[in-house]
């Protein structure tokens, strides 16, 4: 019987991590392109053309 490949499973599901991960950002900035983007600290919305008296 075959020994299984853990370092292969692994760096497979490390690579799909990182395909999910930015697949994800992709679509975020998808969605935001009305002007208004999210900061990776806070992970809020902040308009970019907003004005601040």
């Amino acid at each position: 019987m075959a020994k299984p490949n853990y370092s292969f499973e692994k760096r497979k599901k490390e690579l799909d991590r990182i395909k999910k991960k930015e697949d994800k950002k992709a679509r975020k900035s998808e969605k935001n392109e009305d002007g208004s983007e999210i900061t990776e600290d806070e992970g809020e919305i902040e308009p970019t053309s907003a004005t601040t008296e």
